[in-house]
């Protein structure tokens, strides 16, 4: 099953305000970064996971390290919109996050996206996944 099959693990639902767009009224393209950030950081605090406490209390911290987002449907000034989150692949020592943008009114899909997250030790250098977290990945992953 891929991950946009899977139920969303985190979802936000939110209506587009007037300093989101661009002065015709279309969402401008850089909102969904700040969105998207604002959906996984709620998610990990919600788990127990709050990236501001990640390297002292195990010793690692996860910075990001590319992104992706295609714009498949222009959306507008109050349009509603549910953010969802899911895990996608994980590798060595990074994982991604997948994202997927649908206009409420009509439950069209109009962007998707995805994070890739990597574990760096605390002086920033790649480290595999720790092995609690990368558990916790796969069971996100199997949601």
């Amino acid at each position: 099953m891929s991950s946009e099959e899977r139920p969303a693990l985190h979802s936000h639902t939110f209506r587009l305000s007037y300093g989101e767009t661009d002065p015709a009224g279309i969402l401008y393209y850089g909102t969904w970064f700040r969105r998207m950030e604002s959906v996984l950081s709620e998610f990990m605090y919600l788990e127990g996971l709050r990236q501001d406490e990640l390297k002292d209390r195990f010793g690692w911290w996860m910075v990001t390290r590319a992104t992706e987002c295609e714009y498949l449907i222009a959306v507008g000034l109050f349009d509603e919109i549910r953010l969802e989150l899911r895990v996608g692949e994980i590798r060595t020592s990074a994982f991604v996050f997948e994202f997927r943008m649908i206009r409420v009114a009509d439950g069209v899909l109009v962007g998707r996206a995805s994070v890739t997250d990597v574990t760096v030790s605390p002086d920033g250098h790649p480290v595999r996944i720790p092995v609690e977290f990368r558990e916790r990945l796969e069971e996100w992953a199997r949601r």
